[in-house]
């Protein structure tokens, strides 16, 4: 039967088809770029942390700024998701499916970072064995374990109708096992009336979870710094400040990746101008949220005349030390999005995904200058005050993992477009006939 969603599956099919060789060139680079990272890995476990920068003053580095910044673009993409989900907001179904990748394959590759930190992998089992009850870092593992199996589920069940019409679909070519993924993958869903309605009632009871599950989560990982007395750390903003960031950030690598996607000719029907306008519209708003949180945190801190904090921001804007990060980070995650979103001139598709670039990396680089700059700035100052021993500075083990983990989640994302369409086409077909909205905020295509 030629229903719309039949009709939308078919467009995507010489996509999800055999693979071309520029594609398996492109998972083979991939492949090594996260082989060399399990290299690193097991180099760290053999010869120990002493290969990694971290020392007696620093004993957190980038894999816990990677890890911050990780579980943010996931609790992100469910935000974003799951509340779109339940609002029933029909023009960004096209790109749902986007934001859910980005929560799963971040959860995947950021919750590991934090081990990278531990010196004995071998008792990682005792975090679930022997876990105090009262505290942060056994609730964040429940949370994040939890998030993690709650957000799999729910992108799953969004994938059950696209399985089963590719299941059905005759003139398919593809292997015969594939056939059969999508078969199991399907449940055996029909169309049925009564089962398009039990899937989009799980559909809603998941978001309805996963929403509060994501907030306390990392609110929850903001408290392993806020809770202790630590210049830089102990403040009682971080848990919405770090809620805030995460959306911040969330929402312009949503963007980046729409781009990216939108190249091929065929998503530029689906990822239109529209998705462009309505998620900038949303940067642009979270930057002045993020700047009013960025600049309380700084006047607090600039306030306080403790010499501990009188250090801490002395380092953070010397040039010699964390200054050049810190105007790089103000830079692009204020200034220059508020200009590039804020007037008509300059904004456009291709500009607006550049800021979003920009944006992504700047808010790494803050997590990078709330985790070290504090920790190179102890209470008491070491007896031995050799520049390794007092300052940070990344090895080639972390950048290699660093460099691993990015490409862990560019693989999922190239895999899973290849298992289904990057869009929820079932679900954009039940919505082809519906009035579309009017648009708020424009940008040039």
């Amino acid at each position: 039967m030629n229903t719309p969603a039949n009709v939308l599956i078919k467009e995507f099919l010489p996509g999800l088809e055999k693979p071309s060789t520029k594609w398996y060139l492109w998972v083979a680079l991939l492949s090594v770029v996260s082989l060399f990272g399990m290299f690193a890995l097991i180099m760290q476990i053999v010869k120990g942390q002493v290969i990694t920068g971290m020392r007696d003053n620093a004993v957190w580095g980038i894999y816990t700024a990677n890890f911050v910044f990780f579980m943010g673009l996931s609790y992100a993409g469910a935000l974003i998701s799951c509340t779109f989900q339940l609002l029933r907001i029909k023009w960004a179904k096209a790109v749902l499916r986007i934001a859910e990748l980005i929560t799963v394959s971040s959860l995947v590759v950021g919750a590991p970072f934090i081990l990278f930190c531990l010196g004995r992998l071998d008792r990682i089992h005792y975090l679930f064995a022997f876990g105090r009850i009262q505290s942060p870092i056994t609730w964040d593992v429940i949370a994040i374990s939890t998030d993690l199996v709650f957000c799999i589920a729910f992108l799953y069940f969004t994938h059950i109708r696209d399985f089963a019409k590719l299941r059905d679909v005759t003139d398919f070519n593809v292997a015969p096992w594939r056939k059969r993924m999508y078969k199991f993958l399907a449940l055996g869903y029909q169309g049925k009336p009564e089962q398009k309605k039990l899937l989009h009632q799980a559909h809603d009871i998941m978001a309805a979870i996963i929403i509060p599950t994501a907030i306390i989560a990392y609110s929850l990982l903001s408290l392993l710094f806020s809770m202790s007395l630590k210049p830089g750390w102990h403040s009682t903003i971080f848990s919405p400040y770090f809620v805030v960031t995460a959306g911040y950030s969330g929402v312009a690598l949503l963007l980046v990746i729409m781009w990216i996607y939108r190249r091929n000719k065929l998503m530029e029907k689906y990822i239109t101008n529209q998705h462009f306008n309505y998620f900038g519209f949303g940067l642009l708003i979270l930057a002045f949220v993020y700047a009013y949180f960025s600049f309380s945190e700084y006047l607090t801190d600039w306030y306080n005349q403790t010499t501990a904090y009188e250090k801490l921001m002395h380092d953070l804007v010397d040039f010699s030390h964390f200054g050049w990060l810190s105007l790089f980070h103000i830079v692009f995650a204020f200034i220059v999005p508020v200009i590039v979103l804020g007037f008509p001139w300059l904004r456009s598709i291709n500009s607006v995904a550049l800021v979003s670039a920009f944006i992504v990396v700047a808010l790494w680089v803050k997590r990078y200058l709330i985790v070290v700059p504090p920790l190179e700035n102890p209470f008491i100052p070491i007896q031995d005050t050799r520049t390794e021993y007092v300052n940070y500075s990344a090895s080639w083990v972390e950048w290699a993992l660093t460099a691993a983990g990015i490409a862990v989640i560019i693989l999922i994302f190239t895999v899973a477009s290849k298992i289904a369409p990057i869009i929820p086409v079932s679900e954009v077909a039940d919505m082809e006939n519906e009035e579309k909205p009017k648009l708020l905020f424009k940008t040039k295509g």
